[in-house]
């Protein structure tokens, strides 16, 4: 199968620099997604911070990790864990990157797959952020994902509390989501997400939770309470819960209305930074250039 991605980034550069692959959402592609979020993660690129690969979606999804699902990625049986691995190992190659791994970016959809990945695939996964997608429940996952052993890495997540596709409280979807999207089967809550992925981590301590400070200017209508899971010696574990906020990704450029409201207190590209100063860690350890 021809699969496509579009790259941000000289071919020449430092081989330091880091290697990030975005997910877009349902419906989306490459391009649609760049659009969707202002371009945010160019300034990576252009500062010569990190090679930045938006990835395509087969029919504009993504064969993530819910079973109860009907999407054409799932129907055709897409290997989009081969394909994220086929793209890491071309762009080390082609731009000489030294690391073997990548920070994962997934919104919705994307956002499941990047989930998947964290489980099948958590050597690729230097670190990853999810939005606006939250663990499916027990009986939602395709075979053998729940017994895979658990691999710590750093994650953030970040979910509206007024999202009306990805419920924040987990469970199914709306009806009408349902059938736009092809998906169906529950899902945790974002707070019952961070818990479980922090468990995988290692982290036993209580997490720490405190309201991000509002921007100057702010008037989305929105509030961010970050709860971070953080023990010594574990990648850690960190939700932003927007209070307020809808089916977004947070930053200055605003999602349709439909969607709902998009933080601003916290950005998108602000979050992918913090992934990228995480040690380079994957699944089987820290990586070493």
């Amino acid at each position: 199968m021809r699969r496509t991605f579009t790259v941000l980034g000289a071919q020449e550069g430092a081989a330091s620099r880091r290697l990030v692959l975005v997910f877009h959402g349902s419906k989306q592609s490459a391009a649609a997604h760049r659009r969707f979020t202002g371009d945010a993660l160019a300034p990576l690129a252009q500062r010569g911070e990190a090679v930045v690969a938006y990835l395509d979606g087969y029919r504009g999804n993504w064969n993530d990790a819910r079973s109860e699902s009907s999407f054409p990625a799932r129907r055709r049986g897409v290997d989009d864990v081969g394909f994220a691995r086929a793209v890491v190992d071309r762009l080390r190659a082609t731009c000489g990157l030294e690391g073997r791994s990548a920070v994962m970016v997934g919104f919705s959809n994307g956002g499941q797959m990047v989930l998947r990945l964290l489980h099948e695939a958590p050597d690729l996964v230097a670190a990853a952020v999810v939005v606006a997608a939250t663990m499916p429940a027990p009986e939602n996952l395709l075979d053998g994902v729940a017994d895979l052993p658990a691999a710590p890495v750093p994650v953030a997540f970040v979910h509206g509390t007024r999202d009306p596709i990805a419920p924040f409280a987990g469970g199914g979807m709306r009806r009408w989501a349902q059938v736009v999207f092809r998906v169906g089967g529950r899902t945790l809550s974002a707070p019952e997400t961070a818990a479980y992925f922090a468990a995988r981590n290692g982290i036993r301590a209580e997490p720490v939770i405190e309201v991000v400070p509002p921007r100057a200017g702010s008037a989305s209508g929105t509030r961010v309470v970050r709860t971070a899971y953080r023990q010594e010696g574990a990648p850690p574990v960190v939700l932003h819960e927007v209070r307020g906020g809808g089916h977004t990704i947070p930053g200055p450029r605003p999602a349709p209305r439909v969607l709902g409201r998009t933080a601003t207190d916290v950005t998108l590209l602000e979050l992918v930074e913090e992934a990228l100063a995480q040690p380079r860690s994957t699944g089987a350890g820290i990586e070493r250039a």
